[in-house]
């Protein structure tokens, strides 16, 4: 009988990639640019429309607006980009 060292265990597992995840970048574009184009042809393809797309977004903001660290960030940014928006204005004034 074989004894399992640790690098065995982990083949085993699964862990490494395989199919399309071993695939290039290139190669994975490639693939599904095709079943895109298939679905288009199909007609099943999904297309968004305004009013769905306006939703996607909204929900998308309100995922980012939970983290109160980040806003705060975005914040902090907006802030000092105005005031040195201002302080540079009045240089120019006088």
């Amino acid at each position: 009988m074989a004894s399992n060292t640790g690098n065995e265990s982990a083949k085993t597992k699964g862990t490494a990639k395989r199919g399309f995840a071993a695939m290039d970048e290139a190669t994975q574009r490639s693939i599904a640019s095709k079943g895109g184009q298939a679905a288009h042809q199909k007609g099943t393809a999904h297309e968004f429309d305004s009013e769905e797309a306006r939703r996607a977004g909204q929900k998308g903001g309100e995922a980012v607006s939970r983290d109160r660290a980040h806003m705060a960030e975005i914040g902090r940014k907006g802030g000092e980009s105005r005031q040195s928006a201002a302080r540079a204005k009045a240089d120019k004034a006088s």
